[in-house]
């Protein structure tokens, strides 16, 4: 069993968009990245899984026409996780836009300066003999 192209463009054009929106600085647009890639996921999950066949119950029905029931207990366990996920970010960006007025991410000075003083650091020990 093979994967036809159509699925293979729709399923990078999920990621593709996903980590797109997961780079960006708007708390909004990281979670609706979350929700793509989990999409993504999920349609990744139930194409693993191949075609639809017979229910996978023993002595019915030959091992050849059955379908793996993994792919879908699977992908069950990742839509319940992904909502689970959204909804705790949902909170998160809520409560960072109560606290702050927007949803954009600030840059974190303090880090900023250890990087640059770690970087200082470096610069004297290899000039030192």
């Amino acid at each position: 069993m093979t994967i036809n192209i159509t699925m293979a463009v729709l399923l990078a054009g999920l990621y593709s968009v996903g980590f797109y929106l997961l780079m960006q600085r708007s708390l909004m647009r990281v979670i609706l990245g979350i929700v793509i890639l989990g999409h993504g996921a999920n349609l990744f999950l139930q194409v693993a899984g191949g075609p639809p066949g017979v229910p996978p119950f023993a002595g019915l029905s030959a091992p050849e026409a059955m379908v793996d029931p993994l792919p879908q207990a699977m992908a069950l366990t990742a839509i319940v996780i992904t909502f689970a996920l959204t909804t705790f970010l949902l909170a998160l960006a809520f409560r960072s836009f109560v606290l702050l007025g927007h949803d954009e991410v600030q840059d974190d000075v303090e880090d900023r300066r250890v990087g640059t003083t770690a970087e200082r650091n470096d610069l004297v020990q290899e000039a030192a003999p």
